[in-house]
C-alpha cells in the first residue's frame, strides 16, 4: 500500500496508483500534519472573524462574512455550484490520478481539511469509484475548480459515476460500494478544489507515456536508417561528446545499440553515400531536444505532486492563515505547452522518414513498398495519414497559456489556461503513438524487402511488430494494422521486448 506524506510522492506513484490500482493510505506523519492543520481551522470556525473561505464568500464575494450556522452550507454549496464541466469525459486513469494528488497535497497540512475527509476521498480511490468529470471548464487559477468539483460531489453522494462506460448517480454507486456520502464542514469544500491537480494528473500520465513514446520513436528511426540503407557515422559518440546535450548523447547512443551487428548496415559500409537526409542524420539533435523537455517536466511534476496548491494556506507553526497564489497553475501550463512542442517535433521527423520510405526515388525500395505497383496501392496512404496527423498537431501545439480571460469580475484577472495545456498534450501525444505507428509498419516493411538480418534491437522489434501484423504481401484493409502496431508502443511491449535483447534504452 502507498502511504501518502504530502512530500515523498513520485510520478511513478502516480501511474501505479492510476493505472494498476495500487491501494494507498496515509502516514502517521500525514495523519499529524492533517490533525495540527484541522485543530486551527476548528479554532476560526469557533470565531466570529472574517477569513477567506472559511467564514467568507469566494472569489468576488470574499467581503461577505457567513455566519457560523451557515458554514458547512457555504462548503456544500461551493461544490454544487462549482461543478460546471462541459464536454467528454476524463479517461479513468486522469480521475484516479487527480484524487491521488489532491488528497496527497491535503495531506501536506496546509489545508485544513479532516482525516476523515480525506480517508472518504482515498475509499473511492481504493473501492474502484470513478466520477464523471467533463473535460472542460477549467482555466487553471484558482485552481482545477470545475473537474475538482465533479470529484468532490461523489464524496457528497451527489453527482454521476461512471461504470462499465455508463453514467451512473453518483448515490447508486456509493451505495452499492458500501460507502457512506460526507458532509463536509468549514474550509473543506474549498481545500479539495483549489488546486492544480487535473493538469498536473494529466501531466504525471503524459510524462510517463512521453517516455515511452521517445523510446518508440528512437526504436523506429533505428529500424527506418536501416530500411533507408542509411550510416551509423552520424551517430557516432564522438559527435555527440562534442556537443553534449544529455538527449543528444542518450539517442546517439540507443540507435547505435539498437542498429549493432546489422547485416544491412554492414552490407554498404563502403558505399559512396556520405550523409544522410536531416530526418536520419539528425535523429539524436532532434529526439534527444525533445527528451530533455521530458526531463524538464519530470522536474516540475516531481515538485508540483507534493505542493500545497490551495487557498488560503494554514500554517502549522504560527497557526496563521495566509492568503496567497498557490492554485495558479503557471508553472505546469508552460511546461505542457512546451511538451507539446517536443512531441510534434517526434512526429513531424517520423512522418519526415515514412515519406522516404514510401517515395521510390528517395528510398531506393518498391514504389509505396508494394511488389505490384499500380494494381497495389501499398503504403500510399498511411503516409497521408501521418501528415494529417502531424498538421492536427501544429494546430494543437499553439500555447495554450499565451491566453488568459479575466474570471469572478476580474477579482481572478489572470489565469494559466494550463488544463487546456495539459488536454491538448495528451491529443498530440495520441496521434503521435499513431504516427510513430505508421512509421514502424512502414519501416518494417522495408527491411523486409532488403531480405538481410537488422541489428540487434530492430531485429527484436521487428519480430514482436510480425508478431501482430504480417508483412504487405499485396493490398487489405491497413487500419487494422495501424490499430495493433499502435497497441503495442501503447501496452509499452514493443519496448519490452527490444529491451530484453538490447538492454534499457535511455531517455
Amino acid at each position: 500500500m502507498l502511504l501518502l506524506d504530502g512530500h515523498s510522492l513520485t510520478t511513478t506513484d502516480v501511474v501505479r496508483v492510476a493505472r494498476e490500482y495500487e491501494q494507498v493510505g496515509i502516514s502517521t506523519h500525514g495523519y499529524d500534519q492533517l490533525e495540527k492543520s484541522r485543530a486551527i481551522v476548528e479554532k476560526v470556525l469557533q470565531e466570529e472573524r472574517p477569513v477567506y473561505g472559511i467564514s467568507t464568500g469566494f472569489g468576488e464575494f470574499a467581503s461577505i462574512f457567513i455566519s457560523k450556522d451557515k458554514r458547512d452550507k457555504l462548503q456544500r454549496n461551493l461544490i454544487l455550484s462549482h461543478a460546471t464541466g462541459v464536454g467528454a469525459f476524463l479517461p479513468e486513469d486522469v480521475v484516479r490520478a487527480c484524487m491521488l494528488l489532491r488528497a496527497n497535497s491535503v495531506v501536506k497540512g496546509y489545508s485544513g481539511v479532516r482525516s476523515k475527509t480525506v480517508e472518504a476521498l482515498l475509499e473511492l480511490l481504493n473501492k474502484g469509484v470513478c466520477p464523471a468529470v467533463p473535460c472542460q471548464g477549467s482555466v487553471g487559477a484558482s485552481g482545477d475548480l470545475a473537474p475538482l468539483s465533479h470529484i468532490i460531489l461523489v464524496l457528497l453522494g451527489e453527482g454521476e459515476c461512471i461504470v462499465d462506460g455508463q453514467v451512473v448517480p453518483a448515490s447508486h454507486v456509493l451505495a452499492a460500494k458500501g460507502i457512506e456520502p460526507l458532509t463536509l464542514r468549514g474550509k473543506e469544500g474549498l481545500g479539495l478544489i483549489n488546486g492544480t491537480q487535473v493538469m498536473t494528473g494529466i501531466g504525471c500520465l503524459v510524462w510517463h507515456d512521453a517516455v515511452q513514446l521517445m523510446k518508440v520513436a528512437d526504436i523506429a528511426a533505428a529500424m527506418s536508417l536501416e530500411a533507408l540503407r542509411g550510416t551509423r557515422a552520424a551517430f557516432d559518440e564522438r559527435i555527440n561528446i562534442a556537443r553534449p546535450h544529455k538527449g543528444q548523447v542518450e539517442t546517439g547512443f540507443n540507435i547505435l545499440k539498437l542498429t549493432a551487428d546489422s547485416e544491412i548496415m554492414a552490407s554498404h559500409r563502403d558505399c559512396l553515400k556520405v550523409q544522410d537526409a536531416y530526418s536520419l542524420r539528425c535523429v539524436p539533435q532532434v529526439h534527444g531536444a525533445s527528451k530533455d523537455m521530458v526531463r524538464r517536466l519530470h522536474e516540475v511534476l516531481e515538485v508540483e505532486i507534493n505542493s500545497a496548491t490551495d487557498n488560503p494556506l494554514i500554517m502549522p507553526d504560527t497557526g496563521e492563515i495566509i492568503s496567497g497564489g498557490n492554485f495558479h497553475g503557471q508553472p505546469m501550463a508552460l511546461m505542457m505547452d512546451a511538451l507539446k512542442i517536443a512531441v510534434c517535433e517526434i512526429a513531424n521527423i517520423s512522418e519526415r522518414r515514412t515519406n522516404r520510405l514510401v517515395d521510390p526515388s528517395l528510398s531506393n525500395l518498391p514504389a509505396f513498398l508494394t511488389a505490384y505497383p499500380g494494381v497495389d496501392s501499398g503504403f500510399m496512404i498511411t503516409q497521408y495519414t501521418a501528415a494529417s496527423l502531424v498538421s492536427e498537431n501544429k494546430v494543437l501545439a499553439h500555447p495554450a497559456s499565451v491566453d488568459s480571460i479575466p474570471t469572478s469580475a476580474n477579482q481572478e484577472d489572470h489565469v494559466s489556461m494550463g488544463t487546456i495545456a495539459a488536454r491538448q498534450c495528451r491529443d498530440i501525444l495520441e496521434n503521435s503513438r499513431h504516427v510513430v505507428a505508421i512509421e514502424l509498419l512502414a519501416a518494417a516493411q522495408g527491411i523486409d524487402f532488403l531480405e538481410m538480418q537488422s541489428g540487434n534491437g530492430t531485429h527484436a522489434a521487428w519480430q514482436h511488430l510480425r508478431k501482430y501484423v504480417e508483412k504487405l504481401d499485396e493490398d487489405r484493409f491497413l487500419a487494422p494494422d495501424i490499430r495493433s502496431v499502435y497497441a503495442i508502443i501503447r501496452d509499452e511491449s514493443l519496448v519490452r521486448a527490444t529491451e530484453a535483447v538490447v538492454g534499457e534504452l535511455r531517455v
